[in-house]
């Protein structure tokens, strides 16, 4: 059995609430009494892509476990090179990474669009990826992870923002039968889906979590709760190859 924990959007900005639910997943998830596989979190991990925040991240998002973590649309790559993967030259360029665990591979790439909030898949990216898959022996897993969903999640304010260009995507799974689902993060909820006959699996926010449409009042203001305690999903590769997620709350510090 192979168990990934999966959170994001932790949006440090120096302020004690989001350290403090930062603080409180990553502690819960190293005082399990079993080993994960892997931990990723996927995305939007400094606000406003600061110096100072991700040098608080380098502090938070540190784990016994294997850890993973991706940019965002608050991210900024060269300062998220030189803050989490001590990268002194501060490359542009997309910051795609594999962790390859016993039995599973996990394919992170890199989906934001410097100075957008939307996504997009770059050529080299899908490029990368597909080298990746195709040097993946077919009867291992490969887990694909980015920020942006590469599907309307039926959340207005989401969709606007999410993962274009997708079509390309689709195009890599025909040609790879062991990309097994997609995780993601972006949309600061617990969703699943489906693309190109793959399971979409969306993490829950860890600093607020969207009001659904249906939930919302009146105004573009209202759109997060952020009263509501962090979450994490786990995602779990059964030894007969079913993918299942579990989702749990964590009481946050006070």
């Amino acid at each position: 059995m192979i168990v990934i924990a999966h959170l994001s959007d932790v949006h440090l900005d120096g302020d004690r609430r989001a350290a403090d639910r930062t603080r409180a997943v990553m502690e819960y998830l190293d005082a399990l009494p079993h080993d994960l596989d892997a931990v990723l979190v996927s995305g939007d991990i400094a606000d406003h892509a600061e110096d100072a925040e991700y040098e608080e991240a380098a502090k938070l998002l540190r784990s016994r476990h294997p850890l993973v973590v991706c940019p965002g649309n608050h991210d900024e790559r060269a300062a998220f090179r030189r803050g989490l993967l001590g990268e002194g030259s501060g490359s542009t360029g997309p910051v795609d990474q594999v962790l390859r665990g016993e039995g599973f591979v996990l394919a992170v790439c890199d989906s934001s669009v410097p100075g957008e909030h939307h996504g997009f898949l770059e050529e080299s990216t899908l490029a990368w990826l597909d080298g990746v898959l195709t040097d993946t022996p077919p009867q291992v897993p490969v887990l694909v992870a980015f920020h942006h969903p590469p599907v309307p999640l039926q959340t207005p304010y989401v969709d606007e923002i999410r993962q274009f260009g997708e079509e390309r995507l689709a195009a890599l799974v025909e040609r790879h039968p062991h990309l097994t689902a997609f995780l993601c993060g972006h949309a600061h909820t617990a969703a699943a889906t489906t693309f190109a006959g793959r399971p979409v699996l969306v993490a829950p926010g860890v600093v607020s979590t969207l009001r659904l449409p249906w939930e919302a009042p009146t105004g573009s203001s209202e759109h997060v709760h952020l009263d509501e305690p962090p979450a994490v999903a786990f995602h779990v590769l059964g030894d007969d190859g079913r993918l299942t997620t579990h989702y749990r709350v964590v009481a946050a510090r006070r």
